[in-house]
């Protein structure tokens, strides 16, 4: 297989070849999915080992570049609101628990946007969507650009703050794509390092808020919204130019029915609330928590807030490759037991008020959110392969059904997750209305915790209560192992 064949682009006919064989495929060609112009990859089969080594590798990764630079200002701007908020002083006339219901709104409308920006890419095509997805990032800027003053009522300031929901939705759109591009043996460290260049988009657009705060004033938001303008344009035309659609990623309503009906869609959404909903709601609260438990100025929360994120961010793929290496159950499991060490650590520091203890806990929080979410997205993947092996499929069979359902599962699973960061910010909100400190919301986290813990173990990680260890999967599953039970191959997911 040559590279000019491997990366063959549809020409202007919308007629398949009268040589097509069976099987629906003439050079390359799909039937029914031959495009007119565009960037149009028309065959793609990662597993191939010969494909991949010729063409497949070299076209994933210019894709994975540059969708990580849009997904990358879609987490900048999806976040805009946690920056925001720190410029909103006393004149502003909004209160702590009003501040927290602000920085609520883009979570809970990026998580919702996720389900139809999965199925979008089927629709438009990876680079078209990504292309239409970042020039959207526009309308929340150049709004809140022209509210952005003290006067503007409450409802307005949430109408505007839903409007940075967009940035979420860019997060599973782009998951999908990138998934659709790499095999299965590499999906841990593309996924980790697809989300972690685009969650690292949180502490950049906050380290921007600090510079702004420090050097203007708090009284000059509008200079970071205008920051992101050109970064915007740059984005989508980078995403136009570099990018490819592929034509064998059809749009398929049923694929998400069937990762609907799936137990392991709704138990890996558990888990991924427990590990990026974290992350994505205590970026998005760190700063008013250490403005209204620590009694930080904004400058001196500014100065703080983008580590925990930053490092959370860079870790991302480290959870991916060790997930690839080790299994995604495993490295997920002990990450949740050490999430909950680490909210022990800041349950003690918030209950004596401890600002120092309390950002040891923390960071250390953050750090194992963007572990967790690596190795909770390379089970995905790893999952639904070993269901494909367990209904007797086998090759490329097995890879087309593992790639469908886990496509689908990927957009719900991220909607859930995304909405767990809701959950974060109406916790916190309760828990100062009430107590006046963030102590009983970190209480209700560890409980969470030790529950997605015991998860992970009790489904993927417990061993068969009876039956005995048969011979490992065909092709591994990626290392998934299967037992038998009253003579039924069930699969075991400890290695995904």
């Amino acid at each position: 297989m040559t590279a000019a064949a491997a990366d063959t682009r549809s020409e202007n006919s919308d007629e398949t070849p009268a040589d097509t064989p069976a099987d629906g495929r003439a050079d390359g060609r799909i039937e029914g999915r031959t495009r007119r112009g565009g960037r149009w990859i028309e065959r793609w089969d990662p597993e191939d080992e010969g494909f991949w080594r010729e063409t497949g590798e070299r076209v994933a990764r210019r894709n994975l570049a540059f969708s990580v630079v849009s997904e990358h200002i879609g987490f900048s701007i999806w976040s805009l609101w946690s920056v925001m908020v720190l410029f909103m002083g006393p004149e502003y006339g909004i209160d702590p628990a009003g501040k927290f219901f602000l920085v609520a709104m883009p979570t809970l409308v990026g998580g919702v946007l996720r389900v139809p920006y999965t199925f979008a890419v089927a629709r438009f095509g990876g680079r078209n969507w990504t292309v239409i997805s970042a020039a959207m990032l526009l309308v929340p800027v150049a709004v809140a650009a022209v509210v952005m003053e003290p006067g503007t009522s409450y409802t307005t300031f949430l109408l505007v703050a839903a409007l940075a929901g967009v940035g979420g939705g860019n997060f599973a759109s782009s998951m999908t794509n990138i998934n659709s591009f790499y095999p299965l043996r590499k999906k841990g460290w593309a996924l980790g390092m697809n989300a972690g260049g685009g969650n690292i988009g949180v502490p950049v657009i906050q380290l921007l808020g600090l510079l702004v705060i420090g050097t203007a004033g708090a009284a000059h938001p509008r200079i970071v919204l205008a920051v992101y303008v050109p970064l915007i344009v740059l984005a989508a035309v980078l995403a136009a130019l570099f990018m490819d659609n592929l034509a064998p990623v059809t749009n398929d309503t049923g694929a998400a029915l069937d990762a609907a009906r799936e137990p392991h869609t709704w138990v890996m959404s558990l888990l991924y609330i427990g590990t990026f909903g974290s992350f994505i709601g205590y970026s998005f609260a760190f700063g008013l928590v250490l403005q209204n438990q620590f009694a930080r100025t904004p400058l001196q929360a500014a100065s703080l807030t983008f580590i925990g994120p930053l490092l959370g961010s860079l870790i991302r793929p480290v959870g991916g490759r060790l997930a690839d290496r080790f299994g995604g159950a495993r490295i997920t499991l002990g990450n949740f037991v050490a999430m909950g060490l680490a909210t022990g650590v800041v349950i003690y520091a918030s209950a004596v008020r401890s600002l120092p203890v309390f950002l040891v806990g923390f960071i250390a929080l953050f750090v194992l959110t963007g572990l967790g979410n690596g190795s909770t997205y390379k089970m995905i993947p790893g999952i639904f392969q070993a269901q494909a092996l367990r209904r007797g499929l086998a090759g490329e069979a097995a890879a087309v059904y593992g790639r469908r359902l886990s496509g689908a599962a990927m957009g719900l699973i991220g909607a859930v997750g995304a909405v767990g960061g809701l959950g974060i910010n109406l916790a916190f909100r309760q828990s100062f209305l009430v107590a006046g400190s963030g102590t009983p919301a970190f209480v209700s986290f560890l409980a969470c915790y030790v529950v997605c813990g015991a998860v992970t173990w009790g489904v993927y990680l417990r061993p068969a209560a009876r039956g005995r260890r048969a011979a490992q999967a065909a092709d591994g599953a990626d290392g998934a192992d299967a037992v038998a039970v009253d003579g039924e191959r069930q699969a075991v997911y400890a290695e995904v």
